[in-house]
Order: structure tokens, then sequence, then C-alpha cells
């Protein structure tokens, strides 16, 4: 194992400090943590200012923690070191969505570092060490102490490393027993307070072996441990599949704002580079549709990659198509018989 950082050793003392902070008089703390009402809501971007995304489309909001949950192998290390690598200004996008460039970011790669370590260098392997070590701090092994009986410890660690990012790999390592209500909010209150500090968050973390229906984990209920990992959070992405496999599923579990995807994921685990192998085209497929259009129920059928969509899936496609519609690269043709689906078609663009 590599040494630990050369702050390392002052971490219990800038702990100590957040923690004396926070036990100081009322009087000295309370008047800076209020905010006039009118200005904290009326003054809300529409919005959310997002790390990861675009308009609408946001998968890392700005304050909110971003959780990438799945099994073992399935890219979630992979996906991350992108993202940091996004933060810390070395590539513009990920998964075709922009990356919000940071200052400087702290990796606690606490699960498998050797592991994590050699996906990095197939990520990293061709930028400069000299700008690395300026921007990307790593921390091996467990914390100095556990996040959840040590909530402030988080925010101590992130302060004397000088970063605005961290990833944490993963949660099960940084607060131990984290299927346990108590430590699951222990451990929200650290991720809280990192972020209040201006700190942005993601995390690595796990499923469970099988999903609440016996099959591929979907819902949140499949996320391991306790229900404050994903209630504190802000986004949370679920990749499915086997150790290993190239193509594994996305899906979209907790949202700041619309739903993205789900599709497909392509690992290329030489050069540690994530895109996406398909993304249903609805825009394609009204085009084809002919006369006949594309019902919101074809559509979902399509994009949730099942026969029998349920309610909530139909009702998020449509809405997908009513943002094209709003956009103006489709037409809406309502039904004129009771019963029957509206159909959406490609706008024919006006010759001038």
């Amino acid at each position: 194992m590599m040494g630990k950082p050369e702050w390392a050793e002052d971490v219990k003392a800038e702990s100590d400090a957040h923690a004396a902070a926070e036990n100081a008089p009322e009087s000295d703390q309370l008047p800076k943590s209020f905010t006039p009402g009118g200005t904290f809501f009326l003054n809300a971007p529409k919005t959310p200012p997002a790390i990861w995304g675009s308009d609408g489309d946001v998968l890392w909001a700005e304050g909110e923690s971003l959780v990438l949950a799945g099994p073992q192998g399935v890219g979630k290390t992979t996906m991350a070191h992108q993202l940091v690598r996004g933060r810390i200004g070395l590539q513009d996008s990920v998964l075709g969505l922009p990356v919000q460039p940071g200052k400087r970011a702290l990796m606690l790669l606490m699960d498998r570092p050797s592991q994590a370590r050699r996906a990095g260098h197939r990520i990293y392997g061709k930028d400069d060490e000299g700008y690395l070590n300026e921007h990307l701090v790593i921390w091996e092994g467990p914390p100095p102490y556990d996040l959840a009986k040590r909530p402030e410890i988080l925010a101590a660690m992130c302060d004397k490393a000088g970063a605005d990012t961290v990833l944490i790999d993963s949660i099960k390592d940084g607060a131990i027993g984290i299927s346990n209500d108590e430590v699951g909010a222990g451990y929200n209150r650290a991720r809280q307070k990192a972020l209040a500090e201006g700190v942005q968050v993601i995390e690595n973390h796990h499923v469970k072996k099988a999903g609440t229906n016996g099959g591929e984990p979907n819902t949140l209920a499949d996320v391991y441990g306790s229900v404050w990992i994903t209630a504190g959070s802000g986004s949370v992405i679920m990749l499915w599949g086997e150790a290993g496999d190239p193509i594994v599923a996305f899906r979209h579990l907790k949202q700041p704002m619309n739903e993205v995807g789900p599709f497909q994921l392509l690992h290329d685990h030489t050069s540690g580079v994530t895109t996406v192998r398909h993304l249903v085209d609805l825009l394609d497929m009204a085009r084809i549709g002919g006369v006949s259009g594309l019902t919101a129920l074809a559509a979902a059928c399509a994009v949730c990659e099942t026969k029998k969509p349920t309610h909530a899936q139909k009702e998020k496609t449509r809405r997908r198509l009513e943002k094209l519609v709003q956009a103006g690269l489709l037409s809406r043709v309502d039904p004129q018989t009771p019963g029957e689906p509206a159909r959406y078609f490609p706008r024919v663009a006006r010759v001038a």
C-alpha cells in the first residue's frame, strides 16, 4: 500500500475543529443558518444546476450527492473515474452529457484500492503526472474514523485535501453496518456536512443480490442498506449486468429532474471509456411509423424494453414525447374517437 498523504496525520485535528464549531454556543451559530424565505424559494432556478448533465437531463446536481449502485464488476468504479476526470478538467463529457469542471478531487479508495488503481491507470494513462498530482488526491483503505460515528470527518478530509469533489468507493467501507438505519442516518449526516461545505459528492454502492421480485434490481428498494442511503442522495443510477460484461444496463432510479435513459452502456475495458450503446430514438420511431405515427405505448415498449410497460413508464415516455413536441420536432394528433391514443408525427419543416 502506498503511504498516506502528508495531511493524513492532521485529519483528526481538522475533524475536532469541525466538531468544536458545531458545539459552539447557539448564539454564535444560529444566525448564520437563516435565509429569508422569499429569497430562498422565489430565486430557485427552474432546472437544478448540473455537475453532470444539461437542461433538465441532470444526472448529478450541484449540492446533491450521486450514488452509482450495482453489483461487483459492472463498471461503477470505471464510471466514477471518468466523472472525476471530468471534474478535474481532463474531459468535457461522460455518456454524451457535459461535466462541469471543479478544482481538485479526493478519492477515498476503500474497496479494493488495487483494483481501482488498475482501472485508473487505463483511464489516466495518457494524462500528465504533474497535472494529476496537482488536481487529484488519493486515500487508500478505510478512513481514519467511521464516517457514521464521526460525521464531521468527511468534510474535514476534503478540507485538508483542498478538494471540492470527493469519490467515496464505497459506502459500506466508510460506515460499518450500513444496513442499520442509525448507521445510515449517521453516514447521511457526514454526506450532508460535506455538501454543505461546497463539496460535490459521488458514491459507489452495492445492491441486493436480487431485485424485489427476484429479478433484475430496478427500484430504490433494491439498493443495499439503510433507506437513508437513497433518501439522502439527489440522484441514484443503477448499473446491472454480470461481472466483467462489456455491456450493462443503465437505469436512472432517482432524478433531480428528468429521467435519463434507460439505455445500455458499453464499457471498453482496454481504454476505460464508457459509451451509450443503445438509445431509443423517438424521432426515428415516429418517422418509421409513417401514417400511423407513434403512440406513447409503443414508445414505452421500446424505451423500457418490455412488452407490458407500467402506467408510470408510459407517463414518463409520454412526457419525453411532449418535450419533443414543445421543441418543435414532433406534432401531436389527438384522437377523434374516445379511447384511442394520441399519435405523434415528425413535424414537417415549412418551405420559405
